[in-house]
């Protein structure tokens, strides 16, 4: 796999949530370069929440919640179906990007699950629950291939003796109109926490989290089969958990 990542500060851009009342400030922006190798597979996932109780049936405080909870006969339960689902898809040497909300806990938490996903490149988008990795970036550096709120993907792909060529646009949130949308560029993004029947299916846009994708991450091959036939057109937006807020 041949690799190219750089940054770009952009520090007084705000972006405002498309389903929370809250503003996010961009920090930093990656544009992305990816090629990979003939057998090496690409992998997209968000929303794992490790150690998050609230997001576990068996475990929240959050009254009402039930619709909206994970059925785990326990949080351990949980960590390790989440685990378990990447491992068995995402090989050693092939490249999982994951959307946001890694974990809850501190450093310690954010390292275990890390070290117990066996695959070595790891990218990570930030998302709104990650505040530990944030205030970590010095020790997070090890952890993971790379770190952003947003990434500008380039990606090439073996097809035969040619490469294809696409782009992607990556970030926690959905956003209703993206860089490259009416050029076919695919939005994927987490966040939302919608079961498979009502994940977000519209225009170029995808949701990657586990909970709308039977609790695995999916394969760039699987994400190019869906969109193919999609027209380029703007997201529209249901309604998700963080109206009634999910701490």
């Amino acid at each position: 796999m041949w690799y190219e990542n750089s940054q770009k500060v952009l520090g007084s851009y705000r972006m405002v949530c498309l389903f929370c009342t809250c503003t996010h400030r961009i920090i930093n922006s990656s544009l992305m370069k990816i090629i990979l190798e003939k057998g090496q597979g690409l992998f997209f996932t968000s929303d794992t929440h490790y150690n998050h109780g609230n997001i576990c049936r068996a475990t929240t405080k959050w009254v009402g919640a039930d619709n909206l909870t994970r059925d785990y006969r326990s949080l351990d339960h949980m960590n390790d179906t989440l685990v378990n689902n990447i491992n068995e898809m995402v090989g050693e040497n092939d490249v999982l990007i994951h959307l946001g909300d890694w974990s809850f806990g501190g450093f310690e938490q954010i390292e275990e699950f890390r070290n117990r996903i066996v695959c070595k490149n790891v990218h990570l988008v930030y998302g709104n629950h990650d505040h530990h990795i944030r205030r970590n970036k010095d020790n997070i550096r090890r952890l993971f291939t790379s770190t952003q709120d947003y990434i500008q993907l380039d990606l090439r792909i073996p097809n035969g003796k040619e490469m294809d060529k696409f782009s992607l646009v990556c970030m926690h949130y959905p956003i209703a109109s993206w860089d490259g949308m009416n050029d076919g560029v695919i939005h994927l993004h987490g966040h939302v926490h919608l079961p498979p029947h009502l994940r977000i299916n519209d225009g170029k846009a995808m949701d990657v989290g586990v909970d709308g994708n039977n609790l695995y991450p999916i394969n760039i091959k699987e994400v190019r089969s869906i969109m193919k036939d999609r027209p380029n057109k703007k997201l529209t937006l249901p309604k998700d958990h963080h109206e009634k807020r999910l701490d």
